[in-house]
């Protein structure tokens, strides 16, 4: 597993050393997108034939259900993280499918992902399945080599207020759009956390199995705290005033900050050092962490603070249209981010019922800045006429009940 993914420059330092704003980027787009007894669709072909895709129709249409077949084309469990067993149509087959062929600066590539119950039994044993090319791929992870997507849904509105793993999932998911490999080191830490906090609630006395398994925290530990602290770095460096801040006179900066013992450590000290003592401090609070029936320090601690940066105000106190601001405002940058990263390449961007909570101004600035970062957008709303101003510029399309028609 490759712990370090950008050993000789940072993030941070190929941000600064990315190619001019100015050269026209390569677009990174579905040409055409399939779905098989996935959610309420028993099937359905589109084939968008612009970069702008608009989705209305009413509540429960299946709008909403198109982004989450297409955030499935990337690393992890899509944009709701609902069990693979509960994608299945209902009076199907008892499995799903999700294929596209997309288009981007290195041609054109056929993904394809599905799941199945394990022997038929309908209880979500099994994990989905992954191709690319035709070409059966073990890891969902190597979809990230071909395939970048972010999203913002409704229910990302409370994420300043609600818990930091909330925050940690979307720093990730941030962090994955670099480096398909982090998610595999945070599950991968994860996995040892949770044996070691069963080893030490059975009271296990086998010191050599604790300390193996803690230094291979401490190495994984410290691999996900350093991706994590590149993928900030370089966005804050974006986000501020003095950065590329498109739109910032409709949608306020944020303030961010990154909330870790490890990151914090990464600032004063080598990375190897970091890992020593971290291992030190795991073995020190064995039973610190057997009394609290978990373990106390460590990457899955950290959090993601943010602040309104023109009113000092920190986000959760903020109104819940300022936050939603602050959050567009956080994965719009994300985006040039990696647009700038990626050789010009914008990742596919899906914007659930993104107009709904903001008034005419930010609208229009929303519009503006998606214009300007020349990804492929797919929009949805229950309100056809809140997307108007882009008639002509994007291909507007009616659901109904797992339908779908050009509108």
């Amino acid at each position: 597993m490759n712990l370090w993914p950008w050993n000789a420059i940072s993030l941070y330092e190929r941000f600064l050393n990315s190619q001019p704003k100015n050269r026209l980027p390569n677009t990174l787009a579905i040409a055409q997108l399939t779905l098989t007894d996935f959610r309420n669709y028993p099937t359905l072909r589109v084939q968008p034939g612009h970069r702008m895709i608009v989705l209305t129709g009413p509540n429960g249409a299946g709008k909403t259900n198109l982004l989450e077949a297409v955030s499935l084309l990337s690393p992890g469990r899509g944009l709701r993280r609902a069990p693979f067993c509960e994608l299945a149509r209902q009076g199907g087959q008892g499995r799903w499918a999700v294929a596209a062929h997309t288009e981007g600066p290195h041609g054109v590539t056929s993904l394809g992902t599905g799941w199945e119950a394990a022997n038929g039994s309908g209880d979500g044993a099994a994990s989905r399945k992954v191709s690319i090319d035709g070409v059966a791929r073990k890891n969902p992870g190597s979809l990230g080599g071909y395939f970048n997507v972010l999203w913002l849904t409704p229910s990302m509105d409370r994420l300043f207020s609600g818990p930091a793993s909330d925050r940690r999932r979307f720093l990730d998911r941030l962090v994955m759009a670099f480096d398909a490999g982090h998610g595999m080191r945070v599950g991968g830490f994860e996995r040892l956390m949770r044996e070691r906090n069963k080893l030490l609630e059975r009271g296990n006395q086998d010191a050599a199995w604790l300390s193996g398994v803690e230094t291979q925290m401490a190495e994984l530990g410290v691999a996900v705290a350093a991706a994590r602290k590149q993928a900030f770095e370089a966005l804050d460096a974006l986000v501020r005033p003095h950065g590329d801040n498109h739109g910032s006179q409709c949608f306020p900066w944020p303030d961010i900050r990154l909330d870790g013992e490890l990151e914090a450590l990464l600032d004063e000290i080598s990375a190897v050092e970091v890992e020593d003592q971290y291992r030190t401090l795991l073995n020190d609070s064995r039973l610190a962490d057997a009394s609290a029936g978990r373990t106390l320090h460590g990457p899955h601690r950290s959090d993601l603070l943010v602040n309104h940066g023109p009113k000092g105000v920190a986000a959760k106190n903020c109104s819940t249209g300022e936050q939603k601001a602050l959050l567009v405002s956080t994965v719009l940058a994300h985006a040039r981010l990696i647009r700038n990263l990626e050789a010009g390449t914008a990742p596919v961007l899906l914007l659930d019922e993104i107009a709904a909570h903001l008034d005419a101004k930010r609208r229009a600035g929303l519009f503006s800045v998606l214009e300007e970062l020349q990804a492929q957008v797919w929009m949805t709303g229950t309100d056809t006429e809140l997307f108007e101003p882009l008639r002509g510029t994007a291909e507007f399309y009616r659901v109904e009940e797992g339908a779908i028609a050009q509108a």
